[in-house]
């Protein structure tokens, strides 16, 4: 299942974001995308593009599934039925269009 898809820019500024696994608050919104984007990107470019993810709002098996086209993150927090590769080529979809 999907928890949350995150689209951010190089700097952690949230670009667009849509949680399909509520968040309470803004407050805790905003600490979801600056742990999210904390983890994301302190990843180099060459290493692979999952990274198992710690979100306590969302549980603690939470798959961070990213690429990173020019100055853009794009993430997709999935729980740890769903196909990696399918959620890569969901978001190589989603940057097409």
């Amino acid at each position: 299942m999907i928890k949350g898809i995150l689209i951010i820019n190089n700097h952690g500024k949230p670009r667009l974001v849509k949680f399909y696994q509520s968040v309470e608050s803004e407050a805790l919104q905003q600490t979801v995308i600056r742990r999210v984007f904390q983890q994301v990107c302190q990843r180099p470019d060459s290493f692979c593009n999952y990274l198992e993810g710690v979100v306590p709002e969302w549980g603690d098996r939470i798959k961070l599934i990213y690429r990173h086209y020019a100055t853009l993150y794009f993430v997709f927090a999935v729980d740890s039925q769903e196909s990696d590769l399918g959620i890569l080529d969901l978001i190589q979809v989603f940057v097409e269009r």
